[in-house]
């Protein structure tokens, strides 16, 4: 249990916490200065601190090197006290386990920092196990450039001593690497270490160059080592506004280039998928920028192909047309969109292949992240983007039935990526583009080739693309269980529809009862009381969480819920269920951290009833 730090936000495995002391520290943060370390228990006994409010102290330990053999780190544990003051516990990545401290610290952390595989097992494995609310802190080895990449691991807290003993052995730190302080010509920084010093000019030089003794005088080390701790700062302030905004993965991607290892880490990482996709939203209104190939190992790639081709279900009965994406996001607000409408006109089901989201279907088009990434265009498609598209319209055509498949499609990636999958599948292919598919020649092979196609309706198709939208949100044939006892109708206009069983009385006694409505920010279903009803009584696989014995206004916090299905993601829709109330809302925290944590809101309340 923990009394003194709270999570706040999240971006996957990153978190924007507080630490809750006099002074509050906002996380990832350098405790440096609010730290007590009560001594180790190899050198004297120790009694318990008496502990303050206003500092994190370490409790007496005994702390463990890496390779340290498992039987000695048995024999020597320490049975860490219950305290009432923000407290930390030194363990190893096999020892970490609950003790009732606030945060705890890897002693072993020197031993796997700079070895990727190392890093991600030691990191992984210490986070499971470590109640999840609680700060996990790595000593000794945080510098301005892998201070993103701890972070990104799951890193909480850090300490600026590698950094200032960097410095006083002559190595000026900054977020792409370190220097010799003997080799710079110039200070790159303007923080108050760096401010009005100057690498001086030796006048009796005759080669112009600046001297070691000029400088030695003007910015020595001890300015060097105040320096390195000023950048490890500005870097976790980078960090902080990157998790708010969650972006730290884009970061990440351009941050990490400048070591190897740390490149190898986040890699490593991206390889433990059902760690990262646990602790990633299934929502966001941020762009998620697409700058390099690593972005196709992204969780919200990987998530968004896996649930379109395993989750969604084509129900239209129309042939299938393959069409390019567009820079304009969502796809059918693009002229070139609105020309490929134009010549479909209803007769076909339209999906658009991408890098690096894969394959979207017209339903999905809002769904993030289809309507809310950003790539580079260069005409240019890599062996790995024609790879991952391929798969994913592969494993689509081989989910979904279609009578026939239009590729409207131009020559390059696109073209061979429908060649690839053609030849894997048993559909045959009708190309229609000539030089481009938006010239007039194109556009009319695809309406010559719809000739005789029956168009499908509104209805129809308002219909579909709400089911589709459970099956994506849900799981597989959610959309039908969803609605299966349901008069479905939809009102309003797309992309604000409403969701009504038409046999059904609202709360007014009118007819059609509001179940839900799509939401254009997220693309994806918000219910309302009644459709979360319909949502636990359906066969449809509903995310729930149990409270205790109170009515929720605005929030339920973590310490109020019994239990929490496991599926559940930050960003889900979920139904709340209690002795005393009923509601639906939005997870804040994912399900098993719903369990875990004693602090902290798990889920913003939309709607609730007392019973």
């Amino acid at each position: 249990m923990t009394d003194y730090f709270e999570i706040h936000g999240r971006d996957g495995a990153a978190r924007l916490g507080e630490l809750r002391l006099s002074d509050p520290l906002t996380t990832p943060a350098l405790v440096d200065g609010s730290i007590d370390d009560a001594g180790s228990l190899w050198t004297d006994e120790r009694d318990v601190p008496k502990g303050y409010r206003e500092i994190l102290t370490v409790l007496p330990h005994r702390a463990f090197p890496a390779g340290t053999d498992e039987r000695v780190e048995e024999a020597f544990a320490v049975d860490y006290p219950d305290v009432d003051f923000p407290s930390a516990a030194v363990v190893t990545s096999e020892t970490a386990a609950d003790h009732g401290a606030d945060a705890y610290i890897l002693s072993d952390a020197q031993g796997f920092v700079g070895h990727a595989s190392a890093f991600r097992d030691e990191i992984i494995a210490a986070r499971e196990a470590l109640p999840a609310d609680t700060a996990l802190y790595l000593s000794g080895v945080a510098t301005p450039r892998n201070a993103a990449t701890l972070v990104y691991a799951g890193v909480d807290l850090l300490d600026a001593k590698r950094a200032r003993v960097r410095g006083l052995q002559g190595f000026y730190l900054t977020s792409e690497g370190e220097y010799f302080l003997e080799d710079l010509d110039e200070l790159p920084c303007s923080c108050p270490a760096c401010q009005g010093k100057r690498l001086d000019v030796d006048p009796d030089d005759s080669s112009g160059g600046p001297s070691s003794a000029a400088r030695a005088a003007a910015f020595d080390r001890e300015d060097c080592a105040d320096h390195n701790e000023y950048a490890l700062e500005s870097e976790l302030a980078t960090i902080r506004r990157r998790i708010r905004d969650g972006r730290l993965r884009d970061y990440i991607e351009g941050q990490a280039r400048h070591d190897q290892w740390l490149t190898a880490a986040f890699r490593e990482f991206d390889d433990q998928y059902s760690y990262l996709e646990e602790r990633t939203p299934v929502i966001r209104d941020t762009e998620l920028a697409s700058a390099s190939e690593d972005t196709l190992r992204r969780v919200e790639i990987q998530r968004f192909a896996e649930r379109v081709t395993e989750r969604y279900r084509n129900r239209f009965s129309n042939p299938l047309v393959l069409v390019p994406c567009s820079a304009t996001k969502p796809y059918s607000e693009s002229q070139s969109h609105a020309q490929f409408h134009d010549a479909i006109q209803y007769r076909a089901h339209q999906v658009s292949m991408t890098s690096p989201i894969g394959v979207v279907p017209m339903e999905l088009e809002l769904t993030y992240p289809a309507q809310h990434y950003d790539t580079v265009v260069t005409g240019r498609w890599s062996e790995a983007e024609k790879s991952f598209v391929a798969d994913a319209l592969r494993r689509y055509l081989e989910r979904n039935e279609y009578p026939r498949v239009v590729a409207h499609v131009p020559e390059g990636g696109y073209r061979e990526i429908c060649e690839r999958v053609e030849a894997a599948v048993d559909v045959d292919f009708e190309y229609t583009v000539e030089e481009h598919p938006t010239t007039t020649e194109s556009i009319g092979n695809l309406m010559s080739t719809l000739d005789g196609e029956l168009k499908y309706g509104k209805r129809k198709r308002q219909h579909n693309t709400v089911k589709a939208l459970a099956d994506y949100q849900f799981g597989p044939g959610a959309g039908d269980d969803l609605f299966a006892d349901v008069a479905l109708e939809t009102t309003s206009r797309y992309p604000k529809l409403q969701v009504r069983d038409g046999d059904g009385e609202d709360d007014d006694g009118n007819g059609g009862q509001q179940l839900a409505t799509m939401v254009p920010q997220y693309g994806v279903l918000s219910f309302t009381l009644a459709g979360a009803r319909v949502w636990a009584d359906s066969e449809a696989p509903t995310k729930r969480v149990e409270i205790d014995e109170f009515v929720p206004h605005g929030s339920v916090l973590a310490p109020g819920v019994v239990d929490a299905s496991e599926d559940i993601r930050v960003g889900d829709e979920v139904v709340v269920e209690g002795p005393r109330a009923f509601a639906v809302g939005r997870a804040r925290m994912f399900g098993s951290e719903m369990v875990e944590s004693t602090r902290g809101e798990a889920v913003q309340v939309r709607h609730v009833e007392d019973r």
